[in-house]
């Protein structure tokens, strides 16, 4: 996995994201987040920046519906990429794709998004569908 250098969606995955996933549906979005050792600045650690940018952009998760379900940071990969891993994995639940456009392209995220992207060397986002395993082993 390259974990570099991708920070952003481009305006036309975003575009394609808006027109064609499905309306209303529930998505979990699984967040790949690589920390720059310091920030561009070098006023502060890329992990010291995205834990401001965690503070701030929690009550806009609120305000959409959406919470975090679940992070960690990564101690060891099995499988993949042994020299190059992740810091923390974040799975976020958004009630739907509107609520994810909403929250990420109001006013209140402007004034806070630039520390997502000082925090980060790479910050994959990854768009998932819940799914009944039971049913489908």
């Amino acid at each position: 996995m390259h974990l570099t250098n991708q920070v952003m969606a481009t305006t036309e995955v975003f575009v394609d994201f808006i027109q064609n996933y499905p309306s209303g549906t529930p998505l979990v979005m699984l967040n790949i987040l690589k920390f720059k050792a310091r920030t561009d600045d070098g006023e502060e650690t890329g992990e010291e920046a995205y834990t401001r940018y965690g503070q701030n952009v929690a009550p806009l998760l609120a305000k959409v519906g959406a919470k975090i379900l679940w992070g960690g940071n990564v101690k060891r990969t099995l499988i993949g990429d042994l020299e190059v891993q992740p810091d923390r994995i974040l799975v976020v639940y958004y009630p739907s794709k509107e609520a994810f456009v909403a929250m990420s392209t109001s006013e209140d995220y402007a004034k806070i998004g630039g520390d997502r992207e000082k925090a980060l060397e790479y910050g994959g986002l990854i768009v998932t569908e819940t799914m009944d395993f039971m049913s489908n082993l």
